[in-house]
């Protein structure tokens, strides 16, 4: 009886780093996002991956590393399909409310990674905290951006904390909702993002028309 090799297990198969960081990303993007990156460990995700651990640090250093850059690309994708939708606008209303609907259609169509780039078990100090920071940053000075754009052109001075607070209220508003769609799946992700526009825009309107400003 002739005896035969039995054939190579393709999962086996040694890849070259480039396609091995790539396969650590995915599993961990999918981790940080389904159990939030203070339940992830690094030996959870090299099981997984199957490798050993000490590959991981290797690679990418350490645990807020590894988040970074599955967070990176999740924030500058975002940032990026809100900018294009802005850019589209003729008014200051319309730039509003398509940056808006931008943000939800990024929820819909890429719901982990507006899991990982907003995780709510993220460190709030620390080297972590400050990429993070660094994203809702952009993204409340692109708000900031349409409140004074909203604004009468002789009112756009000394208006700064009222902007500011405007900003932080709909970026808070729009990423509460965005948690409760995501859990309750109750209405079509369009309508969430028009149901906050019709509830937040005639504040915002009036808000950034008022006469006193708040100093």
């Amino acid at each position: 009886m002739v005896r035969t090799d039995p054939e190579p297990d393709p999962a086996r198969k040694r890849l070259s780093r480039a396609d091995r960081e790539q396969q650590v990303l995915r599993v961990a993007r999918e981790q940080f996002a389904r159990r939030g990156f203070a339940a992830v460990t690094m030996e959870d995700i090299a099981l997984e991956v199957g490798v050993k651990k000490p590959l991981l640090y290797a690679y990418f250093g350490n645990k807020d590393r590894l988040y970074e850059a599955c967070m990176s690309p999740a924030g500058d994708a975002l940032i990026e399909a809100i900018a294009a939708a802005v850019a589209r606008a003729r008014t200051p209303a319309e730039a509003l409310r398509r940056g808006v609907i931008a943000f939800y259609d990024f929820v819909d169509q890429d719901r982990d990674a507006w899991r990982v780039l907003f995780d709510e078990t993220v460190p709030q100090s620390g080297e972590i905290a400050v990429v993070v920071n660094r994203y809702r940053d952009r993204l409340l000075e692109m708000l900031a951006q349409a409140m004074v754009a909203l604004m009468p052109p002789h009112k756009r001075t000394g208006s700064r904390a009222t902007i500011e607070a405007s900003s932080v209220m709909l970026m808070s508003a729009a990423e509460g909702l965005a948690r409760w769609w995501l859990r309750t799946g109750a209405m079509p992700a369009r309508d969430a993002a028009e149901l906050l526009i019709a509830t937040v825009e005639p504040g915002l309107v009036r808000t950034t028309n008022q006469e006193e400003h708040v100093r």
